[in-house]
């Protein structure tokens, strides 16, 4: 009797536990369609963002990290977008292509950005494939697609 309630146990919480890696990955996604993007622009905007890390168990704190912004034109529509790298970039700060780790060291942050965006500078003018949303009504792309 004790095996047959833990088994009912544990299939209600894996029932909970696959549902919401499930249910989150939906609610994440949305309808995006595979295109073509060339790079218009990408640049460090001088405006840092707030963010926090932690140090160890009673040690926070909070640090800024730099927005790389990466513009790219549709190639099926020539629409201006803004790029991002994935689903979650777009959830967790709209206005850059990603979000880094937090660090106190602002000198290792910034260096990451403009690596990226020499990676992008060195791709101006060559197409490469990116995933916007069909409806329109969105104007960002991203990088990679982590939710089918």
């Amino acid at each position: 009797m004790l095996l047959g309630f833990a088994m009912m146990g544990f299939s209600v919480l894996m029932f909970f536990v696959l549902g919401v890696t499930i249910l989150k990955s939906f609610l994440l996604s949305t309808q995006r369609e595979e295109s073509n993007c060339t790079v218009i622009h990408a640049y460090v905007m001088d405006h840092w963002m707030d963010c926090a890390f932690s140090c160890g168990m009673d040690c926070r704190g909070q640090g800024k990290y730099p927005c790389l912004q990466v513009f790219v034109n549709l190639t099926h529509s020539g629409q201006k977008v803004l790029l991002h790298y994935n689903e979650e970039a777009v959830q967790i700060n709209s206005q850059c292509f990603y979000t880094p780790k937090c660090h106190r060291d602002r000198n290792y942050l910034l260096s990451g950005a403009l690596d990226i965006k020499e990676f992008f500078d060195h791709k101006n003018g060559t197409p490469f494939s990116c995933f916007y949303s069909p409806d329109g009504q969105s104007e960002d792309a991203i990088l990679i697609k982590k939710y089918d």
